[in-house]
């Protein structure tokens, strides 16, 4: 240990593909995708686009999160994600320690406001009040904050799609800084009828299953979930008999600049942001084993992001996939769920499938990864989180020794 180093012990995630970390690693074994009609949000689009919900009412997240029914649906899996992630990471008691969430999320308590303004509207002495008035983003991660118990320190990042991957650099930073001991960092969203609309109103819905990096591919499928991983300094990694994941070992945001929900062409965000978290970490381009791509489905994302991929590593591309093929676009959780699944990665060996790929795009040298594999030499992954407004970051996640 370096005496600044960051070390992920766990991680919990909830998503279209499963309710906790093992189901979702059994969805990917069994090449098993997210996508359904929807269940649980009440949309005029219903039969229009498959989406990826989580497989649960919310009363059913209720009993899992210990947040009362009334609560937004993007607290009831924060709730969940940030419970699994804390349990796997076998520290005991939650009060015995400086604790941070560093939580991201982009609609808030925007499922419960769409409720309130349909009664509102037909008559403004209806709707209860309660489903306002944790609205802005900030209230989902108090809430969260409370149940939990942490009090040390509780910030909010929403930055788009990159929200969660800046949530767990922010983390990282406190944890360097030693203003807290342990951060449980990442992101969760809510399927909801204005984001739906807002992606539809950009053309970017595709009526059939997502397919990331695909020459036929049309556009993303919306899904929701949570993921975190829990993250400790050295100081109490040497105090401890810890058997960390891996580390967190280069983060890096850059921003092109582009446009308001488009990557510019050249993926020179993105370029930058693989390019400094890798200068972070202390690797060059070979010793990369594996990208857990942003790969939302959609023709300008898929091609700035294979563009930057290309200038980077060159025709040494390492093997890459999108589990939003799986997952769907979780959108402020995305970055925290694949954070999850890169940490996963370096620890157990695991190379995730890229589903729906059948046709290289003729713009790009490599293609994704189609199958799930585990036991591989992996030494480094990193992670995309690619957001509107140009907002670009990704992470990179190394075994303790790179051999």
């Amino acid at each position: 240990m370096s005496g600044n180093d960051v070390w992920v012990l766990g991680g919990g995630v909830i998503c279209g593909i499963g309710n906790n970390v093992p189901e979702c690693i059994a969805s990917f074994r069994q090449m098993k995708p997210g996508m359904t009609t929807m269940q649980y949000l009440a949309s005029t689009h219903r039969d229009s686009f498959p989406v990826v919900e989580v497989k649960a009412d919310n009363a059913t997240l209720a009993a899992k999160s210990g947040l009362p029914t009334h609560v937004s649906r993007t607290a009831l899996l924060s709730a969940v994600a940030a419970k699994e992630a804390w349990e796997s990471a076998q520290l005991g008691n939650i009060r015995e320690y400086r604790v941070g969430l560093v939580s991201a999320n982009t609609v808030g308590g925007m499922d419960k406001t769409e409720d309130f303004f349909a009664e509102y509207l037909q008559d403004n002495q209806s709707g209860r009040l309660r489903n306002v008035v944790n609205h802005e983003c900030g209230s989902i991660t108090e809430l969260v904050a409370d149940i939990l118990g942490i009090r040390h320190h509780v910030s909010t990042i929403s930055t788009a799609c990159s929200s969660s991957a800046n949530a767990i650099m922010y983390g990282a930073r406190l944890l360097k800084n030693n203003l807290v001991d342990v951060v449980i960092a990442g992101g969760t969203d809510a399927l909801t009828r204005f984001t739906l609309n807002g992606f539809n109103t950009l053309m970017i819905l595709d009526p059939k299953a997502c397919r990331p990096f695909d020459d036929t591919r049309t556009g993303l499928n919306l899904g929701e979930g949570a993921g975190y991983i829990v993250m400790v300094s050295d100081a109490i990694a040497q105090k401890m008999d810890i058997h960390p994941w891996c580390k967190l070992t280069g983060y890096a945001n850059a921003n092109d600049a582009y446009h308001q929900t488009a990557s510019s062409p050249d993926g020179i965000g993105n370029y930058l942001a693989m390019q400094q978290a890798m200068e972070m970490a202390g690797i060059i381009p070979e010793d990369m084993s594996y990208i857990n791509l942003h790969g939302t489905g959609t023709l300008n994302n898929d091609l700035s992001e294979g563009t930057a991929i290309q200038r980077l590593f060159g025709n040494a591309v390492p093997p890459v996939s999108s589990t939003k093929s799986f997952t769907g676009h979780t959108l402020g959780a995305s970055g925290g769920i694949e954070a999850v699944f890169a940490a996963l990665a370096v620890k157990e060996g695991y190379l995730y499938p890229n589903a729906q790929f059948s046709h290289q795009m003729k713009e790009l040298t490599f293609s994704p990864v189609t199958t799930f594999s585990e036991g591989n030499v992996i030494n480094n992954v990193m992670s995309n989180s690619f957001g509107f407004g140009g907002n670009c970051s990704s992470l990179v996640f190394s075994k303790e020794v790179n051999t």
